[in-house]
Formats: C-alpha cells, sequence, structure tokens
C-alpha cells in the first residue's frame, strides 16, 4: 500500500493513500485516538487562532481537536454539529452539505439550546481537514442562523491545492490530493 509522509505540530505519520473515488486518492488522516498529535496540533493552532466565545466543529473526526483547544483555551464548552437530527434535541435545525470524504451529501444540524449559547457569540470553526471548503461553509450557515458571527476556520491541514490557497483558514500543514490517470480509473 502507498503512503504518504506527513509532519506536522512536530508529530510525524505514515497515512495510507486511499482511493475515495474513480479519480482520486487522498492521504487518510484520522485522528481519532492520536491522543499525542491532537494535543501537538491544538497547542500549534492556540498561537494561531482569533479570540472567539466558543469554538464549533461537525461529527466526528474533528472532536478530539475542538476539546483539546477548547481546554488549552480555558473554554468551558463547545459545539458539535451531528450528521443527523436526534430524538433527543430540540427544535433542531441543520442544513446540507457534500463531503468529499464519504462522497454522499449529509446533514449538519445543531438544537435549539446550542443556537441560543451561539446568538451573539464569535465562533471559530474548527475541523481536522479543511479540503472543499463545504463542511465549513454549511458549519458558517448554521451559526450565522443561529445569530453568531464566525471569526475564524482553523484546521490541522489544508487538504489539495485550492484548500492551500485559501486566505480565509488558519492551518499547519499541507496534505495533497493523489489525481488517478484516467487509463488507472479503469483498474
Amino acid at each position: 500500500m502507498d503512503e504518504y509522509l506527513l509532519k506536522v505540530a512536530g508529530v510525524e505519520r505514515k497515512l495510507p493513500i486511499v482511493r475515495i473515488a474513480d479519480n482520486i486518492k487522498i492521504a487518510s488522516f484520522v485522528i481519532l485516538g492520536d491522543t499525542e498529535l491532537v494535543e501537538a496540533a491544538a497547542q500549534e493552532l492556540k498561537e494561531r487562532i482569533p479570540d472567539a466565545d466558543y469554538f464549533i466543529t461537525a461529527e466526528a473526526k474533528g472532536i478530539p481537536l475542538v476539546y483539546e483547544l477548547s481546554r488549552l483555551c480555558g473554554k468551558k464548552r463547545y459545539f458539535v454539529a451531528r450528521k443527523s437530527i436526534k430524538p433527543y434535541m430540540s427544535d433542531p435545525f441543520a442544513t446540507e452539505v457534500y463531503s468529499i470524504t464519504t462522497q454522499r451529501k449529509q446533514l449538519l444540524c445543531i438544537e435549539k439550546e446550542e443556537s441560543d449559547l451561539i446568538k451573539g457569540k464569535r465562533i471559530l470553526i474548527v475541523d481536522d481537514v479543511i479540503s472543499t471548503g463545504e463542511s465549513s461553509r454549511a458549519l458558517e450557515a448554521l451559526v450565522t442562523r443561529a445569530g453568531g458571527t464566525v471569526v475564524g476556520k482553523a484546521a490541522i491541514l489544508a487538504e489539495g491545492k485550492d484548500a492551500v490557497k485559501r486566505d480565509d483558514i488558519i492551518y499547519l500543514g499541507e496534505l495533497p490530493l493523489f489525481p488517478i490517470e484516467s487509463s488507472d480509473a479503469i483498474q
């Protein structure tokens, strides 16, 4: 199996390169369970992010990072936009997003109690990887709809040339995409 050597926040990881569509492969970056990487990345991001009242991420891979960043910044609460409306949610509202990772549309939603806390506050969007920006746009729509103001978007990695060129995200490292030639796509 092909691998990509990632060096970020003083930590090295060998990432497997996996096909996610007929024409593209990615280096699979999963922070779930990687305490060392999450702690190092959160510490570096802490020095670069703007002041915010709360942080928000999308379920699920960004959760360890938003937790650690919240802890380091002394935040007593952060928000996680769920990928489906849960039975326990009171008066939820949602937005739709197309995920490059899952290759399908999915919901992102928060409940009324969370939107009440977001109203009038400065919110930082946090994720493990920003690629197409669809998830962060959906989170921004949720925050705006709740009456909050997005003060920034932060991630460990920017994936692909388009993400790296963006000036509206704070990130620690770059992650390339691996296009598949049309002759290779048939295999």
